[in-house]
């Protein structure tokens, strides 16, 4: 891990899920912001510039599409990178997605956790 511990946003509106992520990214050294639909994470996102932002897609209030659009209409946010959590696995919801501006799409019943860190580290160049 650089010296310099790297932020990352999830937005997930399962309790349990958002648990076990947020414990094994603390555990692997990032700070972890959390929020619980994509409204909060809208303005989490925007107020404490995560260095990435982890979004579930179905949720309460703003789902994960709508919450990447509006954030993708922020000066800053438009080039913040956004990997989206689903169980869906639809192909036309995966090129909305994608057309949104997500660096990737990952459906949680075909990953695990060690699939979820790898892909962030990558993501954030320290793998």
């Amino acid at each position: 891990m650089p010296k310099e511990s790297k932020k990352i946003l999830i937005v997930e509106d399962e309790a349990s899920i958002l648990r076990l992520l947020s414990d094994r990214f603390t555990s692997e050294g990032f700070i972890v912001l959390e929020a619980k639909n994509g409204e909060e994470g809208l303005k989490s996102a925007l107020e404490n510039h995560p260095d990435l932002v982890l979004i579930d897609i179905i949720m309460p209030v703003l789902d994960g599409i709508a919450m990447l659009k509006k954030l993708r209409r922020d000066s800053w946010g438009k080039n913040v990178p956004a990997i989206m959590l689903t169980n869906l696995s639809d192909s036309a919801k995966i090129a909305e997605v994608l057309e949104s501006g997500a660096y990737d799409y990952l459906v949680k019943a075909d990953c695990k956790l060690e699939d979820i860190v790898k892909r962030v580290k990558e993501k954030l160049g320290i793998l």
